[in-house]
């Protein structure tokens, strides 16, 4: 569709057209129907008027006298006798009231069906068929077609036909027809261009939306306020909502691209120097290289995972057994943990089912184990336990590291912040990344300092259903 103001219009035209034609043929039809019925009842009113005023002792020249009523211009009314003889008024000058009286005839027939007296027309082709019974009925006449009513006069024993030449009855239902649409001919074009006109007016709301946005550069994200009609509110608010989640997305990258420009600053300077260093002989210089690399492994690997939970929308989650998920993620690390003299368990229930996505509770658990190793001390103890808490599935880490001050337990989950003081590397993105999960899968994250020391982090869903 190219143009919905051409498409209505079209649209419109050919409706109106095609309403045209059937209202026209259906008035055509209704007229030449009712008009049969009058037409029909005049004849049938007549021929009773008739056989009222005929005497049942006529004579001959009681039928002459009427032959030179009937008579027309050129077309004399004739008078049969015995049969073959025939009497023509012609020592009369017929009068024409009105040419139409050519198409109205008038005849009478003997009780054997021989002619009596004739009107002009039904003379032309010799005499018109005589009638057999009572009633309407259709003949066809010198090349015409003519709508016959005919009875039987008892008193004078005389059959009495009236008819209508079928043309008759043809122009007035053409006259008619053509009174009716030829009005609608001349109001056609006017209607189009009136139809044009509100069609234009009824899509202006539209143009002015379209130019609104059109117009707009690419960094102008204000929401859409232009009034609209009520049909177009819940494009206007589409579009809005459109805009708000861009405006979000590209906030977010912004605040992205920033921290992480300002997170791979520093250690990226840190290394130049160590790695400057160490090639001036500075072995100890070479180590720390070595640890810079690390973290900046380790700043990537998750930057790369925030990125990917932007982009990829929210996944459809399913029911999920947590245990096996948890047990083998402790297993991976354990090794860690060992490295560092570590008492890393798994306690609670073996059977745990929640409503989540099983790649996403991986990566979260596995933020939340390392997180929880890295900021033990040697010999700390880390605890990962399963329970349901208050009929609600819970995933709890409990660690004996430094904890968290407590102005910082809320802002923690804010991507590259960390507590200032800590004797560990990190990116500040660790918890970031679990805070994003745990959102997307509608739990709830808790953190909590321990007594004397440590952080415990809960992860609560909904049941499953």
């Amino acid at each position: 569709m190219r143009s919905i103001r051409r498409y209505l219009l079209r649209t419109l035209a050919i409706t109106m057209t095609v309403a045209g034609g059937v209202a026209v043929t259906a008035a055509y039809l209704i007229t030449d129907h009712e008009l049969e019925e009058i037409l029909d009842t005049q004849l049938s009113l007549h021929s009773r008027i008739v056989a009222g005023q005929l005497d049942p002792d006529a004579t001959q020249d009681d039928y002459a006298r009427l032959a030179t009523r009937m008579s027309l211009p050129e077309h004399p009314a004739r008078q049969y006798s015995e049969g073959d003889a025939i009497i023509t008024a012609d020592n009369i000058t017929p009068k024409l009231y009105h040419e139409e009286e050519l198409k109205l005839v008038l005849g009478f027939w003997d009780a054997q069906g021989s002619p009596k007296l004739l009107g002009g027309r039904w003379n032309d082709a010799g005499p018109f068929p005589s009638p057999h019974e009572e009633g309407f009925r259709w003949e066809n006449y010198d090349g015409h077609r003519w709508r016959v009513f005919s009875m039987f006069d008892v008193a004078s024993d005389t059959w009495i036909s009236m008819g209508l030449r079928s043309s008759f009855h043809n122009e007035v239902v053409e006259r008619i027809t053509w009174n009716n649409l030829l009005p609608m001919l001349f109001l056609l074009p006017l209607i189009l261009w009136l139809m044009s006109r509100i069609i234009r007016r009824g899509v202006a709301p539209i143009q002015a939306l379209s130019s609104q946005v059109q117009n707009r550069s690419a960094h102008d994200l204000r929401k859409i306020d232009n009034p609209v009609p009520h049909e177009l509110n819940g494009l206007r608010q589409s579009l809005n909502d459109f805009i708000a989640r861009l405006k979000e997305t590209l906030e977010r990258e912004r605040r992205f691209t920033a921290d992480a420009a300002h997170e791979l600053r520093t250690p990226l300077a840190a290394l130049r120097i160590h790695l400057d260093n160490a090639q001036a002989g500075g072995e100890q210089s070479l180590q720390k290289a070595y640890v810079g690399v690390e973290r900046l492994q380790r700043v990537v690997e998750q930057l790369l995972i925030l990125a990917r939970l932007d982009q990829v929308a929210t996944t459809s989650p399913a029911t999920i057994d947590l245990y096996p998920i948890i047990a083998e993620l402790v297993a991976e690390l354990w090794p860690l943990a060992e490295a560092r003299y570590q008492h890393l368990k798994l306690t609670g229930l073996t059977r745990l089912e929640v409503r989540a996505d099983e790649v996403e509770v991986g990566i979260l658990f596995r933020n939340l184990l390392d997180n929880a190793l890295r900021y033990t001390p040697e010999g700390g103890q880390v605890e990962v336990e399963l329970a349901l808490l208050e009929g609600l599935p819970q995933l709890t880490v409990r660690d004996t590291g430094p904890g968290l001050p407590e102005s910082l337990l809320d802002k923690v989950t804010e991507r590259f912040r960390r507590a200032s003081g800590q004797g560990t590397t990190g990116s500040g993105l660790g918890l970031s990344i679990v805070s994003e999960l745990v959102q997307r899968q509608q739990a709830i994250l808790t953190l909590t300092n321990r007594e004397p020391s440590g952080l415990e982090v809960s992860v609560r869903w909904e049941l499953p259903t």
